[in-house]
């Protein structure tokens, strides 16, 4: 907590100085040179707000920005066009709620938001089960690559060389953590281990074409290895979603549905899954039930990684 402002006497700073064995303030700066001492700045005279205001947008134009120029830093955080429904929806008070999803009855706001979110993903994605988010596209990859060794009980994980490389770095610095090896295996899959926990495949892959999806789904799954993919979203609302050609766990980075660029992140990390797998699948679910009045109501339904009791206050206090 801040102190109060204490006041001191002169009396108070006399006992001060002597306790420490200077005899004045001034002795306490003798090592700085006088030059460096109570310089004086020759500042402008002050602005109004408007001539600030215009003065500040004069040097923001000195800078490059993305209604001018395209962007490619991060392989994967864009600009895109963000339609202004999508303030006010998240805007709109029934949908804020002050306490975390730990307590539903005081979180029902953040807890329908969430539910929503996750079947509009399984929609897109055409997959069984979402969580409510990872932190970023290509940690939802390391993750979904750890959970395909979980439930395959296999300790290698297989990413196809046609996977942004920034995803790959990420997959193998949570890989070693685990002491689990990964190898990149080429697109026609003559080097894929039958002994792999997954191949990771990226649709549309790193370069922007397309994958075969269906046949990389037929060999892996004759190993016994899981798909995972990381798509992109907005090709989904066009093209065959993952579930639809027969992928395990699919993970994508939900920035483009809504979220500016602000300066490299957040991102969203989506994560989707087979409703076999599902409690291998990190994070939480929000489920969708009713009360004893018969009044709908949403809860967590499924949480395998979270601390309700020790870990809800830390997080309420980060609120």
């Amino acid at each position: 907590m801040p102190l109060p402002y204490l006041p001191n006497t002169d009396a108070d700073r006399s006992a001060m100085l002597q306790a420490i064995g200077v005899s004045s303030t001034e002795e306490l700066f003798q090592d700085i040179p006088k030059k460096f001492r109570n310089v004086q700045f020759e500042l402008l005279p002050p602005l109004s707000e408007l001539e600030l205001k215009e003065e500040l947008r004069q040097l923001s134009n000195l800078n490059a920005n993305l209604d001018d120029y395209a962007c490619f830093l991060g392989a994967g955080s864009y600009r895109h066009f963000i339609p202004s429904i999508v303030n006010h929806i998240i805007g709109r008070s029934e949908f804020y709620t002050a306490y975390t999803p730990y307590q539903a009855e005081a979180s029902q706001g953040t807890l329908q938001t969430t539910y929503e979110y996750q079947s509009l993903v399984c929609q897109l994605t055409g997959m069984e089960v979402s969580n409510a988010g990872m932190y970023d596209g290509s940690t939802a990859a390391a993750e979904a690559a750890l959970m395909a060794c979980r439930v395959t009980k296999r300790g290698k994980i297989s990413v196809l060389s046609t996977v942004n490389p920034r995803y790959c770095e990420v997959v193998e610095t949570y890989a070693s953590g685990h002491d689990i090896p990964l190898e990149k295996v080429e697109p026609d899959l003559a080097n894929l281990p039958s002994d792999c926990a997954c191949l990771v495949v990226q649709q549309p892959n790193f370069f922007g074409y397309f994958e075969d999806m269906r046949a990389y789904t037929q060999k892996v799954h004759d190993v016994g290895a899981l798909l995972i993919v990381i798509v992109n979203l907005i090709s989904l609302g066009m093209f065959t979603p993952p579930g639809d050609y027969g992928a395990d766990i699919v993970v994508a980075e939900g920035q483009a549905l809504g979220n500016p660029t602000s300066f490299g992140g957040p991102g969203l990390g989506i994560f989707t899954c087979r409703e076999e797998y599902l409690r291998q699948m990190p994070g939480w679910i929000v489920g969708k039930t009713v009360d004893v009045d018969g009044q709908t109501g949403y809860v967590l339904t499924l949480s395998t990684r979270e601390q309700h009791i020790r870990g809800a206050g830390y997080i309420q206090y980060l609120y």
